[in-house]
C-alpha cells in the first residue's frame, strides 16, 4: 500500500497543534510526518507517535515530496504558499477563508458532501467551523424534508481566535479573581464573563465575516442556493467546543420529534443527546476532545407549520477543523483521488 508524506502547516497553532493528534489517531498510511510553522518557530519540536519531529519553516522550499499539505496558517500564508505546494505536486486541504467560495475549489464535509472532492485540482477548502457542525446536524433533515430557511445564533469558543485568544481568556479570569484590572489583548472588549455579538470584522450589510460565511457555505456544501440564511455569530468565554441554536423551516411536513432524533442518531458524525427530563443535552465541558456532533432540545416550533429548533454542539478544534481536515485526507486516500479526478 502507497503511504503519504503529510506536512502540517501551521503545526504549532491551536488547529495545528490538534491536526497533529488527530493524524496519530487516523488510519492514513504515513510514511512521513512534517510540520511546518513560522520562522520564529523553526527548530521547535512537536511531538507525533512517540517521537519529536523538528519544525520547519513554512516556506516557498518546505514542499518538495509532499503529498498531502494540511494548511492551518492563517489566509495569507494559504494564498502565498498553497500555490505552491500544488506546484510541487500535493494536495492541499485549507482551514483558512482563502478559497472556500472560489467556484473551482471544492468546499467538502465528508459525511455531507463528499463526492466534491473527487473534482479538486489541487486545493480543497475546510468549512467554517461553526458552518461544519451546523451542515452535519442538518443535511439528513435537507435530504428528508427540503430546509428552506435556517436561522442560527452561535455560542462561539475562544479557541476559534487561536492560542492568544485561549490565553487572553486565562489572563482575565486570573485578573478578575485577583481583582486586578482586566486588559484585553484580542478582542475590543473583555470577554471573560462577557459575550460578544462580533466575530471577525463587520461588513456594509450589517453582518460580519463569521456571519456570512455560514450564509454562502452552506448553500455551497448542500448545493442548494435557494435556502435563506439568517446568522448571528456571538463569542462566549468558553475555551472550547461551539454551540449553535438552530432553527429551521422545511418545505415537506415534520414528523414527531421521536422520528427526528432517530433520524439523526442514524447519521454520519452525529450523537443525539435529548432527555429533557433528566436535563441530559450537549454540554461543551462533555464535547470537549470529542468527534462527533452532538444534537439536544430537539423540539417542534409551534409558531410555524413545518419549523424545528436543534440545540448542537461539537468541538470546534476537532470537527470543525483539524479532523475535518484529515477525515478530507482519508477520503481522498481511500478512493484514490489524492492526485483529483482524472
Amino acid at each position: 500500500m502507497q503511504s503519504y508524506k503529510i506536512a502540517v502547516v501551521g503545526a504549532m497553532g491551536a488547529v495545528g497543534s490538534e491536526m497533529l493528534v488527530t493524524l496519530e489517531r487516523s488510519g492514513l498510511p504515513i510514511a512521513e510526518v512534517v510540520p511546518l510553522d513560522i520562522k520564529e518557530n523553526e527548530g521547535k519540536s512537536v511531538a507525533f507517535r512517540g517521537r519529536s519531529l523538528t519544525v520547519r519553516s513554512a516556506e516557498k522550499g518546505a514542499f518538495a515530496g509532499i503529498d498531502i499539505a494540511l494548511f492551518s496558517a492563517g489566509e495569507k500564508a494559504s494564498e502565498l504558499l498553497s500555490p505552491v505546494a500544488v506546484e510541487k505536486g500535493a494536495v492541499v486541504i485549507d482551514n483558512s477563508n482563502a478559497f472556500r467560495m472560489d467556484p473551482a475549489v471544492p468546499l467538502v464535509v465528508p459525511e455531507v458532501n463528499p463526492e466534491a472532492a473527487r473534482k479538486h485540482k489541487g486545493i480543497i477548502a475546510n468549512p467554517n467551523c461553526s458552518t461544519i457542525q451546523m451542515v452535519v446536524a442538518l443535511k439528513p433533515l435537507h435530504d428528508r424534508f427540503r430546509i428552506k430557511r435556517i436561522v442560527v445564533s452561535t455560542y462561539q469558543a475562544v479557541s476559534g481566535s487561536g492560542q492568544p485568544a485561549i490565553a487572553d481568556l486565562s489572563q482575565q479570569i486570573k485578573d478578575y479573581v485577583e481583582g486586578k484590572e482586566i486588559t484585553p489583548q484580542v478582542y475590543p472588549h473583555q470577554i471573560a464573563f462577557n459575550a460578544l455579538p462580533h466575530i471577525d470584522t463587520f461588513l456594509d450589510n450589517g453582518y460580519t465575516k463569521e456571519e456570512m460565511k455560514m450564509f454562502n457555505e452552506t448553500r455551497k456544501i448542500l448545493g442548494d442556493e435557494d435556502i435563506m440564511i439568517c446568522p448571528t455569530c456571538v463569542r462566549i468565554p468558553v475555551f472550547r467546543c461551539h454551540s449553535e441554536s438552530i432553527n429551521i423551516e422545511t418545505k415537506k411536513p415534520l414528523p414527531h420529534p421521536d422520528e427526528i432524533r432517530k433520524l439523526l442518531n442514524e447519521a454520519a458524525g452525529v450523537k443525539v443527546i435529548d432527555d429533557v427530563k433528566n436535563n441530559s443535552y450537549p454540554l461543551p465541558i462533555y464535547c470537549k476532545g470529542t468527534d462527533k456532533v452532538f444534537v439536544g432540545r430537539i423540539r417542534k416550533d409551534f409558531t410555524i407549520s413545518n419549523g424545528l429548533n436543534l440545540w448542537v454542539v461539537a468541538d470546534n478544534l476537532r470537527k470543525g477543523a483539524a479532523l475535518n481536515a484529515v477525515q478530507i485526507a482519508e477520503l481522498l486516500v481511500k478512493n484514490n483521488w489524492v492526485k483529483g479526478d482524472k
